[in-house]
């Protein structure tokens, strides 16, 4: 049974830094391409950040510089470190993992973030 479970959300003030883990359970998480993905209420869903196997990222344009994506296959999970958060970061985040036509997704953690 696939299970990606997200952890780290929370409540923070503009400025400030929250990191993200998604632990993943039932693949073989070394050769899945892991994302982050968010969706704030009234918009669509998202991409964040991806990482691939080998490691190389990919990064949306409003968080280029802010977050950083990265992964540990010894133990199956993905982070996403978030630094100089806005109040436009506010939203639920997801991970995902993808490869080929198998895609999965967590269940989410709320990051708000508001003074």
């Amino acid at each position: 049974q696939v299970q990606l479970v997200e952890s780290g959300g929370g409540l923070v003030q503009p400025g400030g830094s929250l990191r993200l883990s998604c632990a993943a359970s039932g693949i073989i998480f070394s050769i899945y391409v892991m994302g982050w993905y968010r969706q704030a209420p009234g918009n669509q869903r998202e991409l964040v950040a991806t990482i691939t196997s080998g490691g190389s990222t990919n990064y949306a344009a409003s968080v280029k510089g802010r977050f950083t994506i990265s992964r540990d296959n010894a133990k199956n999970t993905v982070y996403l470190q978030m630094n100089s958060l806005k109040p436009e970061d506010t939203a639920v985040y997801y991970c995902n993992a993808a490869y080929y036509s198998a895609d999965r997704w967590g269940q989410g953690t709320q990051v708000t973030v508001s003074s």
